[in-house]
């Protein structure tokens, strides 16, 4: 998703600063809580000024906590996320 101001070059590279927020997340202790992860993660977020939609937030969420069951899954991949200052359209 990208908007008129927000150019290709920008979208990736917030791309690629959640999903560093997601792998140090992710090789945090796995007794850590859900809500713990989610804090952390959300804090990494704001931190590393990127956004990313609800239902992909959601979605990491969910493939970070089965990761306790599995860790065989691997690292959950970001798929969409825009620098913090950008509005989305």
């Amino acid at each position: 998703m990208t908007t008129d101001s927000t150019s290709e070059a920008e979208m990736s590279a917030a791309v690629e600063a959640a999903q560093k927020v997601v792998d140090t997340v992710t090789s945090w202790d796995y007794s850590a809580t859900d809500e713990k992860v989610e804090d952390k993660l959300l804090e990494g977020l704001r931190a590393a000024g990127v956004s990313i939609p609800d239902r992909e937030r959601d979605r990491l969420l969910e493939e970070i906590s089965a990761l306790k069951q599995d860790e065989s899954a691997g690292t959950p991949q970001v798929q969409e996320a825009w620098p913090t200052s950008a509005e989305v359209v």
